[in-house]
Parts: structure tokens; C-alpha cells; sequence
């Protein structure tokens, strides 16, 4: 792969790697909000004890579904920013490489 299509991929990546990144936050700090209003629907239920609300919430469908949505996001996430860690790598090593060749070539005055 070129230097140029490398680089070029990256750049495209930047805009998903964003929506990725704040798609995970985004579920992180629901998650509190989901959690305080199906403790409301538990008082309203009639449970008593705060314990027993955090309880009802914790284990409300509604709420282990909005856990795996974040466990997907943060695995995006994740993943593009190996990839985005990656493709800095080799253009890391596509730099030494073209520092190299210039050394060389200058030692041998070419």
C-alpha cells in the first residue's frame, strides 16, 4: 500500500473515528440518566427502598440493552483508534525508511 492511499484512509477514517468515539460517550453518560429514571418508574412501581430501586434499574431490560449498545460503541471505538495507531505506525516507518534512503544516497553522493 502507497503512502498516499495510507494516508488517504486515514484522513477518511477521522470523521467515523469521531462519530465512533462520541457515540461511546454519549451511551456512557445516558446510561446515568437511564439508570435515575428507571429508579423513578421503580418508586412509582411502589419499591420502597433506594437499594431496591438501583436494583429494578440495574437489571431492567431497557437498561441491558443500552449496556450492549455501549459495549458495541466503545468496540468501535477501540478499533478505530488501533487502526488510526497503525496506519501512524507505518507512516512512521515510511519516514525512516525515506530518511534512510536520503542518508544513503548522500553518503555515496548521488
Amino acid at each position: 500500500m502507497s503512502i498516499e492511499t495510507l494516508i488517504h484512509e486515514w484522513r477518511q477514517s477521522i470523521k467515523e473515528n469521531a462519530k465512533a468515539k462520541s457515540d461511546a460517550e454519549y451511551l456512557r453518560e445516558f446510561r446515568k440518566s437511564k439508570k435515575a429514571i428507571l429508579m423513578q418508574e421503580a418508586q412509582s412501581k411502589g419499591i420502597k427502598t433506594g437499594q431496591e430501586r438501583e436494583s429494578y434499574a440495574y437489571a431492567h431490560d431497557e437498561y441491558i440493552e443500552l449496556l450492549e449498545g455501549l459495549r458495541v460503541a466503545v468496540e468501535k471505538a477501540e478499533s478505530f483508534r488501533c487502526r488510526m495507531i497503525l496506519a501512524e505506525k507505518r507512516v512512521n516507518i515510511w519516514q525512516t525508511k525515506q530518511a534512510s534512503a536520503r542518508k544513503e544516497q548522500s553518503m555515496y553522493g548521488a
